[in-house]
């Protein structure tokens, strides 16, 4: 700990990324990664919407160099590493079609409105959309899910509404976007035993939608 401190300086926020770096995000990297390369269905240009600085996406291109990776956010970190692009989190700056797939990693659970997030990818993006977000499901599934939320984005400034959804209300939001799943995956190990009995359990999906 006292090696995390002197890394951070002392100041809150650059402490509480030097313990969520250190205790979670690089297994989550990797992780999540690896559920992204078996979900994209194909070869082809990907948008990362909400992409942060990079790192997921970077390491999907790793795993799959089939695959070209850019990324829109509507905050820009000082460094990432993958071109990222600034939006107004309403209108994603691009012609219709103009990707084959996108990508959506934890990113709908910080918005007011999912639904029509997923309606702007669904628009930019041919082939598909990988959604990676949580499901409001379980004992305690809220205050587990703003406590992972908190430790993992507070330290960038990132707007935490803890907008998490239940089965039936993202079902809900799919057809309003107008898309279907065509794949789910709920057993993620994003968490090492016995982290992943409370973090893990059933609080996350990837699913692959199609336009219907």
């Amino acid at each position: 700990m006292a090696g995390i401190e002197a890394r951070a300086g002392l100041n809150p926020k650059s402490l509480l990324n030097a313990v969520h770096n250190s205790a979670v995000f690089s297994r989550r990297v990797r992780v999540l990664a690896g559920q992204l390369a078996n979900a994209v269905p194909g070869p082809g240009r990907v948008l990362d919407v909400g992409s942060g600085d990079g790192s997921i996406a970077a390491a999907l291109m790793r795993l799959r160099p089939d695959l070209g990776v850019e990324g829109v956010d509507v905050m820009l970190r000082p460094k990432t590493q993958i071109p990222v692009t600034k939006y107004d989190g309403v209108t994603l700056p691009f012609e219709d079609q103009s990707f084959d797939f996108a990508t959506i990693v934890d990113v709908l659970h910080h918005t007011t409105d999912p639904a029509a997030v997923l309606t702007e990818a669904a628009r930019v993006a041919r082939q598909g959309i990988v959604l990676k977000d949580h499901l409001l499901e379980g004992f305690l599934a809220g205050p587990t899910l703003r406590f992972m939320d908190w430790v993992g984005n507070r330290g960038h400034d990132v707007v935490l509404p803890y907008n998490y959804l239940s089965r039936d209300s993202w079902q809900k939001a799919f057809q309003r976007a107008g898309v279907t799943p065509v794949s789910s995956e709920e057993t993620l190990r994003l968490y090492p035993a016995p982290f992943s009995w409370l973090f893990d359990r059933k609080l996350h999906f990837v699913a692959l939608l199609t336009r219907r």
